[in-house]
């Protein structure tokens, strides 16, 4: 059974998987509650399937890029419950999930296309594909209009900057279900458990005070 959880973007999303099919779900899209919702979100998954955690024999988690603190809460456990359970743990780019959603779903008529997410600071994380799905460019952080185009662009970018984006398409944000399809099927790059964030966190460590003479 491999369990799925992504927070690297305003959702949180957990998906269970059994080598065939999504058994159980769950996504909640809420900016600020990462923290609160992923832990009663994987309880729910796991008791909806039937089943414990000790029945886990993988794990899959998105590793961004996102804002620091919520992506730190999904890599965070992802890490501990595999040290736990003893099992392993497959990471995958976030743009790369919702690239394969977008072409699950046929949103970009075969044409390459962009993903974009909600970087803040007026900026996203965006990568671009090619009709296939296949990753070309990114991921990077970056203006929006450092990067507008007239191709399709999947994701919660495309619609929050419509004069640079002006064809969205597709999911606005990742399905744990899909990453645990992804993961099953390698379909994108498989990656270890560490964040990818473009930049440094918003949060800084003080600098030691300067020594009076």
């Amino acid at each position: 059974m491999l369990l799925a959880f992504d927070t690297a973007t305003e959702a949180v999303t957990v998906a269970l998987h059994d080598g065939e099919r999504v058994v159980a779900a769950s996504t909640t899209v809420d900016a600020r509650r990462h923290g609160e919702l992923l832990a009663p979100a994987i309880a729910a998954v796991l008791d909806r399937a039937g089943i414990v955690r000790q029945d886990l024999t993988a794990l899959a988690v998105g590793v961004g890029p996102g804002p620091f603190t919520g992506l730190r809460v999904g890599l965070v456990t992802a890490r501990t419950l595999a040290l736990v359970l003893d099992v392993p743990v497959y990471g995958v780019c976030t743009l790369d999930v919702l690239a394969a959603q977008a072409l699950d779903e046929g949103a970009t008529g075969g044409e390459p296309f962009l993903v974009a997410t909600d970087a803040r600071r007026k900026e996203v994380y965006w990568a671009g594909y090619d009709a296939a799905g296949v990753r070309l460019q990114g991921p990077q952080v970056s203006k929006p209009a450092e990067v507008a185009t007239e191709a399709f662009v999947v994701g919660r970018g495309a619609l929050l900057y419509p004069d640079a984006f002006p064809r969205p398409v597709g999911p606005e944000h990742p399905d744990a279900g899909v990453l645990a399809a992804v993961v099953a099927g390698e379909r994108a790059e498989l990656l270890d458990p560490e964040p990818l964030y473009l930049r440094r966190p918003d949060a800084a460590a003080a600098h030691r005070p300067k020594r009076v003479s």
